[in-house]
């Protein structure tokens, strides 16, 4: 679990960010979301992979990343970007961010 000093560090980082961005562990469970995934459903406590249509979550790269502790990127639809990036020293903590790119 993240202590308080990891979720302020989010917040500092990803509140602004002007897409969806939540810290996450190994289990999915959310640990905290900045306000535009919070708007999206993705409050701290829910499962990342329960919130919304099955289908965004497909290709999900979260596993991938725990496994090799880098950092993954892809584009699922045009325009949209999501990562999975790794929280360094918490091998069981990523932030997960989701970005629709204007056109």
């Amino acid at each position: 679990m993240a202590d308080e000093h990891i979720i302020e560090g989010f917040h500092s980082m990803w509140d602004n960010f002007p897409g969806i961005a939540r810290l996450i562990d190994k289990k999915h469970q959310i640990i905290a979301s900045n306000k535009k995934a919070e708007e999206a459903g993705f409050a701290a406590g829910c499962c990342c992979a329960k919130v919304g249509k099955t289908e965004i979550h497909k290709g999900c790269l979260a596993h991938r990343m725990f496994q090799t502790m880098e950092a993954q990127l892809d584009c699922p639809s045009e325009g949209k970007v999501r990562g999975w990036v790794p929280v360094q020293g918490h091998d069981d903590l990523s932030v997960h961010f989701t970005l629709v790119v204007p056109k």
